[in-house]
């Protein structure tokens, strides 16, 4: 395995570890904290629905990955900015220092945290407003998230909307009124508190420290991360950006079918055609909650992955199984154990669809994968 393929993947199992990072904020269930890994995909697919263009998805996908070393600070929290910032600046410097190019996420991180940059605000923007809406559009939110909810509209970091959103202002308000936000604005915000629900979805595989399963949301966020990362290894025609997107929403279906695994059931219940139905079904319902025409649009590409007949497509395919098998790999085979998966079962499900997208990624992984099935 070439040394750059080696650093891209460290740096991609070292990204395992922000799924460990827990919030001050709760998932609009109440049920748990939400991780920083979840909380960037959904700020990404904020960001999407709302109109971001490709360089502040990215943004969005690295922005929190100093968290791993500094962990999460609550904005409320009276903290030491300095210090903080002190300590975000080193974990950048460590974690992006994995990456051959690292300098370049350096200075897109860099770029996120200074806001003055078109892409750079609307991404701050939509870190903000992410969390302000599990709360208010939360079916029953905290008091106490609810006051603090408020206080951030009225003097804090959300309380500028009032000039650069205020529909977004008047929506939350509404809602914390027991109101109904209208228009498509009421719709997106709707959408995205569904999406919310893709975080208590788990899969089979596992985190690689072994602490708890993957849940979907996570494992989304992963994948876009995958696809920024591995996009050098991509076949010709793949739109990286667009990529990213597709992966973005591919499993926001889980919310109604939940997650099947790739090897349960000798694979016939994988893919078939009751599970096709159900998740076709889940797809018209979740993407129709978005204004008409941009929720055709979500499912056309979420139609067009499923399809896995064009070039971005299959990439996102490949990705979609090589993040599992690393985790796997970096696990100790803990899922292929509990799932009994042998090495031909492995090629036939996992690397001849990697292969496909990513024949370099097969090629440099399978002496791995085949060490780990016969030593």
């Amino acid at each position: 395995m070439d040394s750059r393929l080696v650093a891209e993947l460290a740096f991609l199992a070292e990204a395992d570890r922000l799924k460990s990072i827990r919030r001050a904020n709760v998932l609009m269930d109440l049920s748990r904290r939400e991780n920083t890994a979840e909380h960037s995909w959904h700020v990404a697919l904020f960001a999407m629905v709302f109109g971001a263009s490709d360089r502040a998805i990215r943004m969005i996908l690295i922005h929190d990955l100093v968290e791993i070393d500094a962990g999460d600070q609550p904005v409320y929290l009276a903290h030491d900015a300095a210090a903080l910032a002190a300590a975000e600046t080193a974990a950048a410097d460590r974690i992006f220092g994995i990456l051959p190019d690292g300098a370049a996420f350096i200075e897109l991180w860099r770029e996120f945290e200074g806001g003055a940059t078109r892409d750079a605000a609307f991404a701050k923007r939509m870190d903000h407003v992410q969390p302000l809406a599990q709360v208010v559009m939360a079916p029953q939110p905290l008091p106490e998230h609810v006051e603090i909810a408020r206080s951030m509209m009225q003097q804090g970091r959300v309380a500028r909307f009032a000039t650069e959103w205020p529909e977004i202002l008047a929506a939350a308000r509404t809602a914390l009124d027991g109101g109904r936000p209208g228009g498509d604005l009421g719709r997106r915000l709707r959408f995205l508190a569904e999406a919310d629900a893709l975080k208590t979805v788990c899969r089979a595989n596992t985190l690689i420290d072994l602490s708890r399963r993957e849940n979907s949301a996570e494992h989304s966020w992963h994948l876009a991360l995958y696809a920024l990362i591995l996009g050098r290894h991509a076949t010709p025609g793949v739109n990286i950006g667009r990529t990213i997107r597709m992966l973005l929403l591919h499993d926001l279906v889980e919310i109604d079918v939940g997650d099947v695994p790739l090897h349960s059931a000798a694979g016939t219940a994988h893919g078939s055609p009751e599970i096709q139905m159900a998740e076709a079904a889940a797809a018209r319902r979740i993407f129709g909650l978005l204004p008409e025409q941009q929720g055709a649009d979500f499912l056309a590409l979420w139609q067009e992955f499923e399809a896995n007949e064009t070039p971005d497509a299959v990439f996102a395919k490949s990705l979609d199984r090589t993040q599992p098998l690393v985790q796997n790999l970096r696990a100790g085979g803990a899922g292929w154990r509990e799932y009994d998966v042998s090495y031909d079962d492995l090629v036939s499900r996992v690397g001849e669809r990697i292969a496909r997208g990513l024949p370099q990624v097969w090629s440099a992984l399978e002496p791995e994968v085949k060490a780990f099935f016969y030593g």
